[in-house]
């Protein structure tokens, strides 16, 4: 707006004051519309009283920042198509830009693209730590207060960001700072989310509903420490995080799932070691290793994590060995270590869940979007 303004004041210092405004209208017109503050005019002179023109051109001025301004003197002299010029620039600065479904493609794109060209995390993909960023932003949200979740993306600020749970995620954050410099106009509640689902299906997993509509929060909406998951922990611990956000016991199993991804870091967790052997690629074998594996303790200097007994280069957590130990909960393991296919409609279902859990949406669920993948 700034920038359009000291057009209008160029445009008017360039305007003949002889007859270009005869046919504009009278002096009490102008007078009727906003006024301008003199230093947006004329910054260095006081307002002449012996002249028309000055009032009546602020009082142009003034209508065509406000957009919607008529004027029906001659369009052909250098000045007034200075005025006209700025005037689309003005509108053009405050006009909303409303996202459709192929402006958000267009950001779920640009982070499939850097998936394949940033590959020096990990196992050769930040998509693990994207899943988490999405997990990690939405599981705080506590159904009783109605507080956390995905809405405000408040790990942003400390003390969030620097929760326990939360370490290492700064990675994913900074992985998608570029995606948002590029598009702006999304905020990082809808990014973080709608890269988590991106990931999800870049790396061979299902398709993910996503629908916008988060806004972001300053850091009096951090939650507290201790709302996430402990590895460490067994199934009670489980019941308790997962209820609290509104799950049952197939949700947990099925969100368990992501643990076919990624791995653990000493530095952050302090466990060691990935899930599966294919830890950037969504398939069932979380669950067929729980069941087909034999699991006992690693003799370290860690905290307590299991490994397996054939290659000893897998682990898995308590909370992990859990789900195995407990009659219903091991009921859902089977249930997908047999059928890749019901773990991935499950696992979709329940992830949309995830994401939009305590988000205020204006729109209904027929506002969800499919992506389409990178080729």
């Amino acid at each position: 707006m700034a920038s359009a303004s000291k057009t209008f004041t160029r445009a008017l210092r360039s305007a003949p004051a002889t007859s270009a405004l005869k046919s504009a209208a009278p002096r009490r017109v102008a007078a009727q519309g906003p006024k301008l503050h003199p230093r947006r005019g004329y910054a260095s002179e006081a307002p002449k009283p012996s002249g028309n023109n000055t009032l009546l051109y602020g009082g142009v001025a003034a209508a065509l920042l406000g957009g919607g301004a008529y004027y029906a003197y001659s369009s052909s002299t250098p000045a007034n198509q200075a005025v006209k010029a700025a005037a689309g620039e003005a509108q053009k600065a405050t006009a909303v830009f409303t996202p459709k479904k192929e402006d958000y493609q267009k950001v779920y794109d640009a982070i499939a693209k850097r998936l394949v060209e940033e590959d020096d995390y990990d196992d050769g993909s930040y998509g693990p730590v994207l899943v988490r960023l999405g997990w990690h932003a939405s599981g705080t949200y506590d159904a009783l207060t109605g507080t956390g979740g995905s809405n405000g993306a408040t790990m942003r600020f400390q003390p969030e960001g620097d929760h326990g749970a939360n370490a290492g995620l700064k990675a994913a954050r900074d992985f998608l700072e570029p995606v948002h410099e590029q598009y702006p106009w999304i905020t990082y509640s809808d990014m973080w989310t709608l890269g988590a689902a991106c990931a999800i299906q870049e790396m061979g997993g299902p398709d993910v509903h996503w629908r916008p509509g988060r806004s972001d929060r300053d850091v009096s909406y951090c939650t507290p420490d201790g709302r996430l998951p402990d590895g460490s922990k067994g199934q009670d611990h489980l019941r308790g995080i997962f209820y609290r956000m509104g799950f049952n016991d197939q949700e947990i199993v099925a969100l368990s799932g992501a643990h076919a991804i990624g791995r653990c870091h000493t530095d952050r967790s302090g466990f060691e070691g990935p899930w599966t052997h294919s830890p950037t690629m969504v398939t069932n074998d979380y669950y067929k290793l729980l069941l087909e594996e034999r699991w006992s303790f690693r003799k370290w200097n860690g905290p307590k994590q299991f490994e397996d007994v054939s290659t000893k280069s897998l682990m898995m957590l308590p909370t992990d060995v859990a789900l195995t130990k407990d009659k219903t909960f091991r009921t859902y393991v089977e249930k997908y270590a047999k059928d890749q296919g019901a773990f991935f409609s499950d696992f979709s279902n329940v992830l949309t869940k995830l994401f939009e859990l305590g988000v205020p949406f204006t729109t209904g669920e027929d506002a969800r979007m499919a992506f389409k993948r990178s080729e």
